[in-house]
């Protein structure tokens, strides 16, 4: 057993806590983050000025042409593309400057009348929050520059007051009333400036933390994408249990069925051997040598079992390998064609396997196909995945094969879409996030 003692500084941990952050107040004078905070909120007031111009006027304009025959429609639309160009921009800005990531909202859905898309994202509660941000962001952008402004400019005045305090008016500067004469002023002014120029990184920090806060609510996707997220991702976690869940049986039903059984029996056939060995070497003979052939038999259902749960190649050789080994083992002729420049991560591999594997072989099932062939490639941080037969079609993705896929795909927030028209041909596409 091992006795350690900490020895806490002298009044308390709070102390040296508060001490720490002292010493760090001077290195935060030339860090770049507060540089980059005091330039964004410096732009603020510019963004805000051309966002709330922008946004004024179109809403203005829009609302005053809705009597003239709803003129004022296509005005309000092209309002609200221009808003949500604005938050794509100031999303960005946040990143760049800041270092802050903001989720965009869900966009407009695809599809509909040629009419939907004028309409559409007036009806999105995003679109008028990403509205409300143009307005905003003038006041919060005066607001923002103004004590950027002041908290840098203050503390240079007064560091630099004694090199032009004689030429002021009145003899000195006045501070609160009190005319800066004497050098003792003087000192204090100088130590003022000092504490104020410690001070406003602080400030400059804090200001951009409230404006990152402002930017989540009003550029963000919102409580309910999040909640909608939320439910997502707890069904597909839920799937994914299932999915386990049945896999483990299926590897427990295997075992029992398959190779326990041949086992129990080269164990029988052992024991009849030793029984006959030493009355009937012949016949001990003949049931050896089938216990052997059992044996075998076993070990060949196990390498399948083995190869089920997560094959050697892949792990050794990558996804290119165990694909071309699946094609290798299909009846009919399969075309692969892999273009991964970085292996993904073992997770991201054996789900993709798992895709070509159930793919090729509901192909050689029930597809009646003469080609298949197998796409996968990556870039721009996911993995995409394509089967493609000739077969008579008609795959249904309810089926406990394609639902299966469906549910680890959906683990790792993937997509899988199954394209199969009565007569064909199939197409099963996997999209799996890889990025590094």
């Amino acid at each position: 057993m091992v006795n350690r003692s900490v020895t806490q500084p002298a009044g308390g941990p709070g102390e040296g806590l508060r001490a720490r952050d002292v010493w760090q107040l001077p290195a935060s004078l030339v860090s770049p983050r507060t540089w980059l905070a005091t330039i964004h909120l410096l732009a603020g007031l510019l963004v805000g000025i051309l966002t709330f111009t922008a946004a004024v006027t179109g809403l203005s304009l829009g609302v005053g042409l809705l009597p003239l025959f709803l003129v004022g429609i296509p005005v309000l639309t092209a309002t609200a593309w221009v808003a949500i160009g604005i938050a794509h921009f100031e999303r960005a800005r946040f990143s760049l400057l800041l270092g802050e990531t903001i989720p965009p909202p869900p966009g407009p859905a695809p599809g509909g009348a040629w009419w939907q898309p004028l309409i559409q994202p007036l009806r999105m509660a995003s679109t008028w929050r990403q509205l409300a941000y143009c307005l905003l962001w003038l006041p919060v952008g005066i607001i923002d520059f103004t004590i950027t402004v002041v908290i840098w400019a203050i503390p240079l005045a007064l560091i630099t007051l004694p090199t032009y305090n004689f030429a002021l008016p009145r003899g000195g500067a006045s501070i609160g009333g009190l005319i800066v004469h004497g050098p003792l002023e003087l000192t204090g002014a100088v130590l003022a400036g000092l504490v104020i120029l410690l001070a406003a990184p602080l400030v400059v920090r804090g200001l951009a933390t409230m404006e990152t806060a402002l930017a989540r609510v009003l550029l963000g996707p919102g409580t309910r994408a999040l909640a909608a997220r939320v439910a997502q991702l707890e069904d597909s976690r839920a799937r994914v249990v299932g999915a386990a869940e049945a896999e483990r049986l299926r590897m427990e039903r295997d075992l029992h069925d398959g190779a326990q059984q041949r086992l129990v029996s080269v164990a029988m056939e052992l024991g009849r051997a030793k029984v006959k060995f030493s009355t009937d070497p012949e016949g001990a003979r003949d049931l050896i040598d089938r216990a052997h052939a059992e044996a075998k038999e076993a070990l060949v259902e196990l390498r399948q079992l083995v190869r089920g749960v997560h094959p050697p190649v892949l792990t050794d050789r990558g996804l290119d390998a165990a694909v071309s080994g699946l094609a290798a083992l299909s009846p009919i002729p399969v075309a692969i064609n892999v273009d991964i420049p970085v292996r993904p991560s073992l997770t991201i591999e054996s789900i993709a396997y798992f895709v070509v594997a159930e793919s090729l072989a509901n192909v050689a099932k029930h597809a009646r196909a003469q080609h298949a062939s197998v796409d996968i490639c990556a870039a721009g941080g996911v993995l995409s995945i394509s089967v493609r037969d000739d077969g008579v079609g008609g795959a249904d993705p309810a089926g406990g094969g394609l639902s299966g896929l469906a549910d680890r795909v959906a683990g790792v927030d993937g997509n899988l879409r199954i394209d199969s028209p009565p007569g064909g041909p199939t197409v099963i596409q996997a999209e799996l996030p890889c990025a590094s």
